[in-house]
């Protein structure tokens, strides 16, 4: 039987787009607190099918594809904005298709305004009313209001007038970053994409017997399973360790690892990755927020899934991207040794105009990650780093940086990392690596 909160989940996922939500409302409807009814709703904005936005209160929206994260709702942009609705609520949901900068004659304008865009335009009321008909939402700068007739019109075209303090510039700016974190995020893995569903998966009961986890070690050659009660929630994990010398009609919950360590459906892969070499675990289960059984990840999953994202393009550039693409190998080095140059940026120091110490370790992982591949073959998690100092260094310095591995074994690098400018050591590190073999 389905817990309260996701018979909410479930009573709010099937509500119609553009359906305003109330915390008293789903409480009255479902016979539940307003606490629970609460911490469900929170629970459908997390998962990308309601938005809450001030003044104008929470509405379901269109549940994104992953393939389509790009796009933002009108709803997003209202809260990137810090804007404020004057018209047309019931289309906050609507998703964005492009906007137009309305900085050019009200003919030309109106060519390049079409349905689904948002026009970004000042106090120009013949155009707020021509974006409206031509089916676009408008996003009015300068926190100017606008006609009433606008307003009507909005409300019956169902597209959204918004009013922002902000100029069109740095409007545009806001929307453009926004679409650029969601196109980073788009690249990241997460365990939703890679888990075996529960459909697929085997599982134990908590009321089974050591005989039940035999027939299924003979059915499927695993020897790990999670073991789950009635509602489907995650006891425990039970495994080959845990049955032996047991006689075959011990309950499985007299045996089984209690409290197992698990993963979200948003859980990175990355993350999980750590979690399993960290803890030397071959298998997770994955669960939602009431703990209940989705499904299981395994490390070959894992490793699958990290080797084809590295052959994937890259689409978003982070911070990382940006710092170790300016990470280059000298020419004239001593043989058998690698020695990287870094010519530092003035976006890559703090407030003082030094090196930032967050450039700083990037760049000692990475050039220690790649001294170890050099070793080794495989993918990296770095376990543990110790930096003994780190010397200002000024904008458009030269670093010199100099991996040396001191140590490495089957699943274990240790690479001292010196950092040298102008000839003088200004930077020293210590880093201990998982090595994740392919197999």
């Amino acid at each position: 039987m389905a817990t309260k909160h996701e018979q909410i989940l479930k009573h709010i996922d099937g509500l119609p787009v553009g359906e305003k939500i109330s915390v008293r409302q789903i409480a009255k409807v479902l016979s539940v607190s307003e606490g629970t009814a609460y911490r469900a709703i929170k629970e459908a904005e997390n998962q990308g099918y309601v938005s809450s936005i001030e003044r104008v209160g929470t509405i379901r929206i269109e549940r994104k594809k992953r393939e389509n994260i790009e796009k933002l709702t009108f709803a997003e942009v209202v809260n990137i904005v810090d804007g404020q609705v004057m018209g047309g609520r019931e289309g906050l949901h609507k998703t964005l298709n492009k906007f137009v900068i309305g900085a050019m004659k009200l003919e030309a304008m109106m060519r390049y305004t079409g349905p689904g865009n948002l026009l970004i335009v000042g106090n120009r009321t013949n155009a707020h009313e021509l974006a409206l008909q031509a089916g676009a939402a408008v996003l009015i700068t300068g926190g100017f209001d606008t006609e009433e007739s606008v307003k009507k019109l909005a409300d019956e075209v169902q597209m959204p007038v918004i009013s922002t303090s902000y100029d069109t510039f740095t409007v545009a700016t806001m929307i453009n970053r926004a679409i650029y974190d969601q196109l980073i995020k788009k690249e990241i893995l997460f365990v939703e994409d890679i888990l075996t569903p529960v459909h697929e998966t085997t599982f134990l009961k908590t009321g089974d017997r050591i005989s039940d986890w035999l027939k299924y070690n003979r059915e499927t050659g695993h020897s790990r399973f999670p073991v789950v009660d009635e509602q489907m929630k995650v006891m425990g994990m039970v495994t080959s360790k845990d049955i032996m010398g047991q006689e075959d009609t011990v309950l499985l919950d007299k045996v089984m690892t209690k409290s197992p360590m698990t993963v979200g459906l948003k859980t990175s892969v990355a993350s999980s990755a750590h979690m399993m070499v960290w803890e030397g675990i071959e298998l997770l289960p994955v669960v939602n927020d009431a703990h209940i059984l989705q499904g299981i990840i395994s490390r070959q999953d894992v490793l699958k899934a990290l080797q084809m994202s590295q052959r994937q393009p890259q689409v978003g550039e982070t911070i990382d991207d940006t710092i170790t693409s300016q990470l280059v190998m000298t020419d004239n080095r001593p043989k058998g040794e690698d020695i990287y140059q870094y010519q530092v940026t003035p976006q890559m120091t703090n407030y003082l105009g030094t090196i930032s110490n967050g450039v700083f370790t990037t760049l000692v992982t990475d050039s220690a990650n790649r001294v170890l591949r050099s070793y080794k073959r495989g993918d990296l998690v770095v376990e543990n780093m110790t930096i003994y100092f780190i010397k200002p260094v000024q904008i458009e310095s030269l670093l010199e940086i100099h991996p040396r591995v001191l140590e490495v074994g089957r699943k274990f690098g240790k690479v001292d990392v010196e950092v040298y400018n102008e000839g003088k050591l200004v930077g020293k590190a210590l880093l201990t690596c998982q090595l994740l073999d392919r197999s």
